[in-house]
């Protein structure tokens, strides 16, 4: 059985993760057409260069005619694209490969097929044409700038435009390593995302945690209704997170809000709106949210860890004398420390990966200083679709998430573990 287990933590777990490590090592993105696939050698859209290479070799020719007294000049750029293009040409299957493309664009035929499409190229060759396409631009549009023909002007102009076109044809690797992750580790919005994320836990939690006991306490003990009163401390864990941060935003609203009208009546805060338009008021807000919406699912926990504990050893404690404080501090607690690990590590770990009810609440602000590592991800993947800055973010929530995970068992846990084996 050990087997079937690791090969599904392997392909449930550390294959995405894989990927989206393979992902970081690419300057990849999908609103750059020249890096919008993964390239680990340099490329030639032949599709996009067979098109302007047909027109620039016309008129080149055509500019050497218009303008004799820039005629040289012109020709030397004629000649160094012929010449390029005949290297291109003469490489490994590319001269085949070119042709046939050829033949599907005079067919009007789009081609689909990515490896027709894409040839491969030597690196030091696409970085020397390139660099030798953007001095030819440059020297064009100069011209173009300097004629007073305005035929000169406009085909100048024209060739100059073809010639950029063509260059964003080469496609260069956009293999960049661990470069990535060094300008993360110097980005500042990364790190005071990270920071907004684990003040969040941290408070979060802890308040949850000392709230969720005593909820559990109190509703493990015997009185008329219990059922009710359990089952109403589970209401708002059942409300959906992003209807709950709606409902939130309304309570905390300056000018409508309830909640944030008694808050500045009791006086816990100067004036009404400052619950969202602050960076202390945002990050309370998104706090207070968090433990009213998650404390009943931590009393859960904690409740069915209680119910495990017999009554006999109560009541051989009070028969010893001890009081309740004693009996909690002797007793309970060192029998519910498993439902208590067990309550954390859910607990911190889904804190850590907040993602909807700060978006929804706050989205992040104001001024970023609610913006989780989760939103920020979220923001570099998929609205800048920038997946391989994105993937770095990911990977980074990956080893934190992996790392509490490691202190809670080692730190917490080690004890339950040890007294396990001894038994």
């Amino acid at each position: 059985m050990v087997a079937p287990a690791l090969i599904l933590v392997i392909l449930v777990t550390l294959w995405p993760v894989a990927q989206s490590f393979y992902n970081s090592l690419f300057d990849y993105r999908l609103n750059d057409p020249s890096r919008s696939e993964r390239f680990l050698q340099s490329n030639m859209d032949l599709e996009r260069y067979a098109n302007d290479y047909f027109y620039l070799s016309r008129d080149l020719g055509d500019l050497a005619g218009q303008s004799p007294d820039d005629a040289a000049a012109v020709n030397e750029i004629r000649e160094g694209i012929e010449t390029y293009h005949e290297e291109l040409l003469a490489m490994d299957g590319v001269g085949e490969q070119y042709e046939e493309v050829e033949t599907l664009i005079a067919s009007f035929t789009a081609i689909s097929d990515r490896d027709l499409k894409y040839a491969k190229v030597e690196n030091e060759w696409a970085g020397d044409y390139k660099e030798f396409l953007a001095t030819a631009q440059e020297d064009l549009l100069a011209l173009a700038e300097g004629s007073s023909d305005e035929a000169v002007t406009t085909t100048a102009s024209n060739v100059a435009g073809s010639i950029e076109s063509t260059n964003k044809a080469i496609i260069e690797s956009n293999f960049i390593g661990l470069n990535n992750y060094s300008r993360y580790l110097q980005d500042g919005r990364m790190w005071q995302s990270l920071s907004n994320t684990f003040v969040f836990t941290i408070v979060s939690v802890g308040v949850e945690l000392i709230l969720g006991l005593a909820i559990a306490l109190l509703i493990n003990r015997t009185f008329s209704g219990r059922g009710i009163v359990r089952a109403s401390v589970l209401i708002p864990w059942a409300i959906p997170t992003a209807v709950a941060a709606m409902m939130w935003g309304f309570l905390y609203d300056g000018q409508t809000g309830i909640v944030a009208h008694y808050f500045e009546q009791f006086g816990l805060i100067k004036d009404a709106s400052v619950l969202l338009s602050t960076s202390a008021g945002g990050m309370f807000s998104v706090i207070f949210a968090d433990v009213w919406k998650t404390t009943p699912y931590m009393a859960l926990l904690l409740l069915a860890g209680l119910q495990t504990i017999p009554g006999s050893l109560y009541e051989a404690a009070e028969v010893d004398g001890a009081s309740k404080w004693q009996q909690f501090w002797k007793v309970t607690l060192p029998l519910l420390k498993s439902a208590i690990l067990v309550a954390l590590l859910f607990r911190t770990l889904d804190a850590f990966r907040v993602f909807d009810l700060i978006y929804v609440l706050t989205g992040g602000g104001p001024a970023n200083s609610t913006e989780s590592i989760s939103i920020y991800a979220y923001i570099t993947l998929f609205s800048q679709q920038n997946f391989g800055a994105g993937s770095v973010l990911s990977v980074i929530v990956f080893l934190c998430v992996a790392l509490l995970s490691t202190l809670f068992i080692k730190f917490i846990g080690s004890d339950l573990f040890a007294g396990r084996s001894n038994r």
